[in-house]
């Protein structure tokens, strides 16, 4: 399976994110921000249009909730590094945190290390074949990096997004976009849930952050409108 290429191309990807936080860090905090500020204007913005014409204008676009789809699963698969990176996801930490201090930073590591190996299964399952787990032979089997491989070199389009007309006479592209198009995010989405996990690891080993997840919105929200909630 020809995955190397992507695999390499998604190294150097997460090599010039991590370099660019280090000179950066603020100025990559504003990139992802509008990264998802965008995905979810696009989508509101093509719902809403899409209701407006179909029952303003009885038409509507045929590809409108294809897209939608697919660009839902980018917000989803991006956000989610992007929810580790600043420790915005629900947990349930109300037994770890009874534990002893040493034994609570190894449940917190363990927790950190769990994310970061569930990220590389779902990259590319391969390299479980040398802790005994069964040979990777097919792209099925082969995670994101290898689907994504197989669309990649199949080409196949996905079933209702079309490029516009122009854009087909003067690329000569075909008329479906292709599914690898779509399906770009998942194996970056994964990289960087790897990345924001490791760093998420390092970060609890060196005492600089308690967990992976388990953010406290609600306690958060009480500890903000304390003074309004005694009026």
């Amino acid at each position: 399976m020809a995955v190397f290429w992507p695999f390499v191309l998604l190294v150097v990807l997460v090599v010039i994110l991590f370099l660019a936080e280090r000179w950066n860090r603020e100025a990559v905090n504003a990139i992802e921000e509008g990264i998802i500020a965008i995905l979810l204007a696009a989508i509101t913005i093509i719902s809403f249009s899409q209701v407006v014409a179909r029952y303003g204008f009885n038409t509507g676009w045929g590809g409108a909730l294809e897209l939608t789809r697919v660009l839902f699963a980018w917000l989803i698969l991006f956000g989610i590094s992007y929810g580790v990176k600043h420790g915005m996801h629900l947990g349930v930490d109300a037994l770890i945190r009874t534990f002893p201090k040493p034994l609570f930073r190894a449940a917190a590591i363990f927790g950190a290390l769990c994310c970061l190996l569930y990220a590389a299964m779902l990259l590319h399952a391969g390299w479980l074949s040398f802790f005994g787990g069964k040979e990777v032979t097919n792209y099925r089997q082969s995670g994101a990096l290898g689907y994504w491989t197989l669309m990649y070199n199949t080409g196949i389009g996905l079933d209702d997004l079309r490029y516009p007309v122009w854009m087909q006479e003067t690329f000569g592209v075909q008329e479906r976009v292709q599914r690898w198009v779509a399906y770009l995010m998942l194996p970056i989405g994964l990289g960087l849930l790897g990345f924001r996990s490791l760093q998420a690891l390092v970060d609890i080993w060196r005492g600089d952050r308690e967990l992976i997840i388990a953010g406290h919105e609600a306690e958060d929200l009480v500890a903000e409108n304390r003074d309004i909630l005694k009026d």
